[in-house]
């Protein structure tokens, strides 16, 4: 009995040993067959595949093209300079008090300062303030030069940078520790800082204006009431915030501040009346007793608001002029310090009146690659500077000259000291040489 049990379990094990060889076999062999088919599948897609010719070298012109647009070109004999740092579009310059600089921003993230001294020179130094995970879209300069605030796109709110200078003449720009507290609701469409430093402006495109203190402290909120901001700005006296929108007017605030310099109110002072349709722009004159406006009802104005508005006395017209272009799309305007000469620009064009004769004198067509942003008279008001693209362009201000030769000639038949006379006559000669070494002398 023990041997024939023995005898069944030999035969049992080699009947599973058998079972289990077998079975390793077939799956041995169907793995082999499974890789010889994956095998040879990579061998017939690469002899199928189309090859693409010059791919890498495609991807890097795209990349080269991508990296460096192609900058808008742009030729005229009273073209001064052309300022080229930007590597993106600039929507804001603002000329300093004392004339030296010229500060520029763009969507690259940086705020550029310009020495005006190098602007009719082959090469135009400039000095670049970073803007941190942002980009401005507003800039001006402090009243003593030695600060710039900007409005942040992302931020939506304001930075002061501070400007120290080096021993090698250049600046190095410090952003303060605390931005501004954010109060407005709607895009800002404009920021400004009083030329006697006590308050800074910023308006946004609902109907609100907010006068801030320099610490960024609240001292009050202007409602327009006019449908939408279009503009607003400080007046060069600095007694003045002034807007317009929707409506066909411009209204102008006094801010007031008492004998110790505390602030104490805004009020009404007094309006421009006289469009019949939304105004786009307006400007101060350098004394602040002018101002020009212009309108999508196809005209421009020049105002006298010299005038005591707390007796009631209303700015009076000085004249009207025509500029059909107002009347399709937005304008910008800029009124020369002497106020005789208003430009205007129009999409990517500009256009010179003498405000004298209210004449057309000049125009520069397709100046900038995209529409204009800006446009500013420098302190002398011999040069006129606009942006749009990624360069700011500088125009010789010749309607300006013309205008100071038939203001020196008139002068000349009513002066009666021999001292008064010299003058004048210096003065025109000055602006009749002027006139010639730009080929504009009129014979």
């Amino acid at each position: 009995m023990d041997f024939r049990a023995v005898w069944e379990l030999v035969v049992l094990s080699l009947l599973v040993g058998l079972l289990a060889l077998v079975a390793t076999a077939a799956v041995a062999r169907g793995w082999l067959r499974a890789e010889e088919k994956k095998g040879s599948q990579p061998v017939a897609q690469k002899t199928n595949e189309p090859k693409k010719p010059g791919s890498k070298k495609q991807k890097q012109q795209q990349r080269i093209r991508k990296e460096k647009p192609q900058q808008h070109n742009f030729t005229h004999r009273l073209l001064a300079a052309a300022l080229k740092s930007h590597s993106g579009n600039i929507s804001c310059m603002d000329f300093s008090s004392n004339g030296k600089y010229l500060a520029t921003c763009a969507d690259d993230r940086t705020v550029r300062i310009w020495s005006t001294k190098d602007f009719l020179q082959r090469e135009h130094r400039s000095m670049r303030a970073n803007v941190e995970l942002d980009h401005a879209t507003l800039v001006r300069f402090s009243p003593d030069c030695r600060a710039f605030i900007v409005w942040l796109a992302n931020g939506d709110t304001l930075r002061v940078f501070k400007m120290s200078k080096r021993e090698d003449g250049g600046f190095t720009f410090t952003a303060t520790p605390e931005d501004f507290p954010k109060k407005h609701k709607a895009p800002v469409i404009n920021i400004g800082i009083a030329d006697t430093g006590k308050f800074i402006m910023t308006a946004s495109s609902d109907t609100t204006i907010i006068i801030w203190n320099l610490k960024g402290q609240v001292l009050s909120t202007i409602n327009t009431n006019q449908m939408n901001n279009i503009y607003a700005a400080i007046s060069p006296c600095s007694r003045f915030v002034a807007s317009c929108g929707f409506t066909p007017d411009v209204k102008i605030w006094e801010v007031c501040f008492g004998k110790k310099g505390e602030f104490q109110e805004v009020v009404r002072a007094f309006e421009l009346k006289g469009h019949s349709a939304a105004v786009h722009c307006f400007a101060f004159s350098n004394d602040s007793r002018r101002m020009a406006s212009v309108s999508k009802d196809g005209t421009w104005k020049l105002w006298d608001t010299d005038v005591e508005y707390k007796k009631q006395q209303d700015p009076y017209l000085l004249r009207t002029g025509r500029f059909e272009q107002a009347s399709t799309m937005p304008c910008r305007l800029a009124l020369s310090p002497d106020t005789h000469v208003l430009a205007l620009a129009s999409g990517t064009n500009i256009y010179l009146y003498n405000t004298r004769h209210g004449e057309k004198e000049e125009s520069f067509e397709q100046v900038h690659g995209e529409y204009i942003t800006d446009l500013a008279f420098d302190v002398t008001g011999r040069l006129l500077a606009s942006c749009g693209d990624r360069a700011v362009r500088l125009f010789h201000n010749t309607p300006g000259h013309r205008a100071v030769v038939e203001e020196m000639q008139t002068l000349l038949k009513r002066a009666c000291s021999s001292s008064t006379r010299q003058r004048l006559q210096q003065q025109l000669a000055q602006a009749q040489e002027a006139l010639r070494s730009l080929g504009a002398l009129k014979k």
